[in-house]
């Protein structure tokens, strides 16, 4: 079954973030090609949403209902509802991610 991909406003303005970081410390080709990159991938949640993992740091809370793909050094946090994958959050890796994912995902 195919599943409808949705991206969030917050996983939207990541996207954003991440391309004029990008743009900035690189290039701005450099930038275009990892969204393509990253986009793709969200793509592929339509016929594999269950491919990915829990993230540690939510599995450390109890909780289970979010999913992420890596793509280092970035991490796409999902979450599959009925026949929808929704993308919450896209973000390097490398930062501390678990107050960030508790504020946007359990609105903490």
């Amino acid at each position: 079954m195919r599943h409808r991909v949705l991206l969030t406003r917050h996983a939207e303005r990541d996207l954003a973030e991440i391309h004029d970081y990008v743009s900035q410390h690189a290039s701005p080709r450099r930038a275009t090609g990892l969204l393509a990159k990253l986009r793709d991938e969200v793509l592929k949640l339509a016929l594999e949403p269950g491919r990915g993992s829990w993230p540690r740091e939510l599995l450390e809370l109890g909780v289970r209902d979010f999913r992420q793909i890596s793509i280092r050094p970035y991490r796409i946090i999902y979450r599959v509802l009925e026949a929808r994958v929704i993308v919450l959050v896209i973000v390097d890796g490398r930062r501390d991610l678990r107050l960030l994912l508790e504020r946007r995902l359990l609105g903490g």
